[in-house]
C-alpha cells in the first residue's frame, strides 16, 4: 500500500471523527445538559473546550503521522540542521495565546455566574448528616429531614432489590421527601455539615459544592423547566455513602405555595402530638415507620444489626434496660450513631421506642408517651 493511499485513509477516518452528533447516534458519554442558565454555560464552555482540544490533536497527529510517512530515512530523507527559527518560536507562542484568550473570555464569565447567589427568590440551608439531607427553608420558617426511601432501604438490605432496579431508575436515588422548588426562581444554597464531609450533588441543577462542618458555602440555581432531579452524595461520608440521595422537584409557583402551606401544617400537627396520648398500636405504626427512614439504615430492617452497629433485637438496651436509658440514647446519640434529639420530635421518639421494645421478638409490652420523651430531653 502506498504512502499517498495511507494518507488518505488517514484523513477519512479523522475526518468521520468530526463528524457531529448525527453519525454517533445517542451518544450518552458526553456532559448533562442541565435545565439551569448556568447549567448551559457550563456545558458549553465544555464544548468548546473539546473541540478545541479536538482540532488541536487531529492537526498535531495528522503532521506527525505525514512525517513519519514521507520523511523516513528508509525513503532518503535527511533532517534538517538548524538552531532555531523566530517564526516557528512566534506561531507557536502566538496560537496557544489566542487559544487561551479564547477559552479564558467565557470560562470568566462562566465562574462569575456560578459565584453569584445575590438577589435570590429562595433560601435554603442545606446541612448533611450521616446519612440524610436537612433542608431549612429559611424564608419559609421550614425544616425537614430528606432520607433515602424505605422500599430502596428495605431491598438492599434483604438482598431483593433485583427486581426494584429493574423496574425503575430511581433505585437508591428516591427520598420519602424531596425538596420542592418554584420554576424560574432563583435558589440560593447554604452548605454545611453536622458531623463529616458531604457534597451536595445535582448534575442537572450544575451545583456541587462540599459541606463542610463548621463553614458555609454558598451555590445558587435557577431551574427553568419543571421536573424531578436527581442527585447524591458526591463525597465519601462514611459506610453508608451510597444511600444519601437528592431529589429536587421543580414546579410551578401556585404549586410551590401550596407544598408550603401544606408542610407547615403538617410539621404544626406534629408539633401537637407531643401533647397527645396514644395508644400502643398508635405507637408501633408510627414507630415502624420512624424506624425504617431513621435507624434501619444501620441497624437493618429486622433489628439485626451489622459491622459496628448493634443488633436491637434482644438486646439488653431495647429489652430490659430501663425506659429512660432507652429515650437518652436515642436522643443524645452514642459513638457513630447521631443524636436523635435535633432530627425528631417528642412523638416520633417515643414511637420508635416503643417499637424498638416491641418489634423482632422484644416483647417487652411497654408503651412510651410523648410526655416521656420531652422529659428525657
Amino acid at each position: 500500500m502506498s504512502a499517498s493511499h495511507i494518507t488518505k485513509k488517514l484523513a477519512v477516518l479523522f475526518g468521520l471523527l468530526l463528524v457531529p452528533g448525527i453519525a454517533l447516534a445517542d451518544y450518552t458519554l458526553n456532559m448533562t445538559q442541565g435545565i439551569t442558565p448556568v447549567s448551559k454555560e457550563v456545558y458549553g464552555l465544555h464544548q468548546l473546550v473539546m473541540w478545541i482540544c479536538t482540532v488541536a490533536g487531529v492537526l498535531v497527529f495528522s503532521v506527525m503521522i505525514y512525517s513519519i510517512i514521507n520523511h523516513r530515512k528508509s525513503k532518503g530523507a535527511v533532517a534538517a540542521q538548524f538552531h532555531e527559527s523566530a517564526t516557528v518560536e512566534v506561531i507557536w507562542t502566538v496560537i496557544p495565546l489566542i487559544v487561551l484568550v479564547a477559552i479564558a473570555i467565557p470560562a470568566t464569565k462562566t465562574l462569575l455566574d456560578i459565584e453569584d447567589p445575590s438577589k435570590s427568590d429562595v433560601t435554603i440551608q442545606v446541612t448533611g448528616w450521616q446519612w440524610k439531607w436537612n433542608y431549612n427553608y429559611r424564608d419559609e420558617d421550614l425544616s425537614f429531614f430528606s432520607n433515602l426511601a424505605t422500599d430502596s432501604n428495605e431491598a438492599r438490605q434483604l438482598g431483593a432489590d433485583t427486581a426494584l432496579r429493574d423496574k425503575a431508575d430511581t433505585y437508591l436515588l428516591n427520598v420519602d421527601k424531596p425538596i420542592v422548588v418554584p420554576v424560574n426562581k432563583k435558589v440560593r444554597l447554604l452548605i454545611t455539615s453536622n458531623d463529616v464531609l458531604h457534597a451536595w450533588w445535582v448534575p442537572a441543577l450544575a451545583v456541587k459544592r462540599d459541606a463542610i462542618p463548621g463553614y458555609i458555602n454558598e451555590s445558587h440555581f435557577t431551574a427553568t423547566k419543571t421536573g424531578t432531579y436527581r442527585g447524591q452524595c458526591a463525597e465519601l461520608c462514611g459506610k453508608d455513602h451510597g444511600f444519601m440521595p437528592i431529589v429536587v422537584k421543580v414546579v410551578e409557583q401556585s404549586e410551590y405555595t401550596a407544598w408550603v402551606s401544606a408542610q407547615k401544617a403538617a410539621a404544626a400537627a406534629a408539633a401537637g402530638d407531643s401533647n397527645k396520648t396514644f395508644t400502643q398500636a398508635e405507637l408501633l405504626k408510627k414507630g415502624e415507620a420512624v424506624y425504617k427512614a431513621n435507624c434501619a439504615a444501620c441497624h437493618q430492617v429486622n433489628g439485626t444489626g451489622g459491622g459496628p452497629f448493634p443488633a436491637l433485637k434482644g438486646s439488653k438496651v431495647a429489652t430490659k434496660g430501663p425506659v429512660e436509658d432507652h429515650l437518652k440514647l436515642v436522643i443524645t446519640g452514642k459513638g457513630i450513631m447521631p443524636p436523635f434529639g435535633p432530627q425528631l420530635n417528642d412523638a416520633d421518639i417515643a414511637a420508635v421506642v416503643t417499637y424498638e421494645r416491641n418489634a423482632w421478638g422484644n416483647s417487652t409490652g411497654d408503651t412510651v408517651q410523648p410526655a416521656a420523651a420531652k422529659a428525657a430531653r
